[in-house]
Order: C-alpha cells, then structure tokens, then sequence
C-alpha cells in the first residue's frame, strides 16, 4: 500500500490517502510516519481521504487515533472524509465518530478548514 500525500495553500492543509488494508505493518507505519512528518513541518490542517481503504481492524484504528492525539497535542485538526460502508461501520460501532469529524467528501473537509 501506499499513501498519497497531497497539501493545500502551502502546506496550510494536508491530505493522506491510505490505498487497501489498514491492519498493521508497513501500510499502518507508512501513514503515521507521513503524518509525523506533517505535523513537525507545521501542519495543524490533516485530512484523511479513506476513500481507497477497503479494511480496518483494531491496528488501524490505533493508528488513527495516535495520529488524532498527535495532531491534538500539537493544537492540530484532523477531518476524516470518504469513508465506504465498511469502515463507517467499523467507525459506528467503535464510537469514534465522537472523537473524528467526519466528513462526506473531501470538498466538504476543505471547505469546513477554510471556513
């Protein structure tokens, strides 16, 4: 797997694009190592386009969470956009769309860091 970076107005917003599985290993270390590296830039506008992410279990739960808590400590934001059914339920079930915004679209996540 491999995650897609992409920034907004000079690194004002970031989005990660996770591909396949997130269940630990290469994939989930690659995501949080990208994520690191935003917020030690600077970066306090994160968006997660789960959108090409087919799986989660409990090690990419993990690590989301971790990169949410990094993002906190650092006065950051993360939205989280274009879950599928799968990964929604697995949000649904686990609470975290208490903890996460999420967002429909990635439009949307852009819209509200600009608003």
């Amino acid at each position: 797997m491999a995650t897609k970076l992409s920034t907004l107005d000079n690194l004002d917003i970031a989005i990660l694009e996770p591909r396949g599985s997130l269940i630990g290993g290469e994939e989930t270390d690659e995501l949080k190592a990208k994520a690191k590296d935003l917020i030690e830039q600077g970066n306090k506008k994160l968006i997660l386009d789960l959108g090409g992410v087919t799986y989660i279990n409990s090690s990419g739960i993990g690590a989301l969470v971790s990169i949410h808590s990094q993002y906190q400590k650092a006065q950051g934001k993360i939205k989280i956009c274009n879950m599928g059914k799968g990964v929604q339920n697995v949000f649904v079930i686990t609470k975290l769309t208490s903890v996460f915004e999420i967002d429909d679209d990635r439009e949307k996540a852009v819209k509200s860091f600009k608003g």
